[in-house]
């Protein structure tokens, strides 16, 4: 899974690199949780744009907006198939910039956090699934990010990684009218070798 990332670029900087038009304004985080606001691009008529949502899909069928602090993440193997999932994964796709995102291993001191990120320490993107959801509570719009199994890197820490997709898949991934079958294709671990974990303090 994927249950902490941080997303450390300031908002004009992100703009640039992810070719935005605008995006609503962020504060730059090393530690990102579930339930709070992340940045997720979508496209839009003017073209590239960067939205807050909360991080934590909540369903636009679903009586109660709590339920997103339990669908942070979307498994790839059944997004396109689960109720919470399927509308989302067909018809709204996001990306999710990040410059790293952390898995914790067990040792015998405890718990040891690992932050994954470029060695580069470039921004990549997360692929991500949102709602829309309106209710007495008021209304909002929250994403989930899509996870597969991990691959040899991550796989020393946990059996789980976030999908990581390549910067030419961009505009497929978000494209309403690409085929899910295409689609599927995408969600695999990260296969590129520039991938380091280092351990956190």
């Amino acid at each position: 899974m994927c249950g902490r990332f941080g997303f450390t670029m300031p908002r004009k900087q992100a703009e640039e690199v992810f070719g935005l038009v605008h995006s609503d304004e962020f504060e730059p985080r090393p530690n990102i949780a579930p339930t709070t606001p992340v940045l997720g691009i979508v496209p839009s008529d003017e073209g590239l744009v960067g939205r807050l949502f909360l991080w934590g899909l909540v369903p636009s069928w679903s009586k109660d907006p709590k339920m997103g602090s339990r669908l942070i993440n979307a498994r790839g193997e059944t997004v396109a198939e689960k109720a919470s999932f399927r509308t989302a994964f067909k018809r709204r796709r996001c990306l999710v910039p990040a410059t790293c995102f952390y898995e914790w291993r067990k040792e015998e001191s405890g718990k040891q956090p690992y932050s994954f990120h470029l060695r580069d320490t470039q921004p990549f993107a997360m692929a991500g699934i949102w709602e829309f959801w309106e209710g007495h509570e008021g209304a909002f719009t929250s994403l989930a990010i899509i996870t597969t199994e991990a691959n040899e890197l991550v796989a020393d820490i946990h059996q789980r990684m976030p999908v990581i997709l390549p910067p030419s898949e961009y505009t497929f991934w978000l494209n309403p009218a690409s085929p899910a079958q295409s689609l599927q294709q995408l969600i695999k671990p990260y296969a590129g070798k520039d991938l380091a974990a280092t351990p956190m303090d």
